[in-house]
């Protein structure tokens, strides 16, 4: 079973019943494919790190589905809908299995670069006494 994650973000001007519409419709076309939801995430309105058609904001939504078939219909919706301003879907199974495949061909090999280890009781330093000056008379 694949896992995707679909983020898109809808324009700031949607009235809020209508991007609830939106957001059911974008769940059961994802839904007719064969896509479970397993999680689903409102971030709220967020500010852009650049504009989007002259906004500087946008709301955030995030789906997590468990799916055997492809979210095509689910991506050709949201690019033709302008009410969205920008949409990615991530295919997120991928990364697991690739670090649990490399995980068995190397199986020793250290994935975090180690700590240098300082000694816990360090020798003392050895000083050597200053000679005495005598006093001027």
């Amino acid at each position: 079973m694949r896992t995707y994650e679909v983020l898109f973000i809808l324009s700031p001007q949607v009235p809020e019943e209508e991007s609830a519409t939106l957001i059911q419709d974008f769940k059961r076309v994802a839904e007719s494919t064969g896509a479970k939801l397993s999680n689903e995430e409102s971030w709220g309105r967020r500010r852009l790190a650049y504009p989007i058609h002259k906004f500087t904001e946008g709301n955030y939504h995030l789906f997590v589905f468990d799916t055997d078939s492809s979210l095509s219909e689910l991506d050709r919706r949201m690019r033709n809908s302008d009410r969205i301003l920008r949409h990615m879907i991530v295919r997120t199974d991928l990364d697991h299995k690739r670090a649990e495949k490399l995980a068995k061909r190397n199986p020793k090999k250290e994935r975090v670069r180690p700590v240098p280890a300082f000694p816990a009781a360090a020798e003392p330093a050895v000083t050597t006494p200053e000679p005495e000056i005598p006093a001027s008379k």
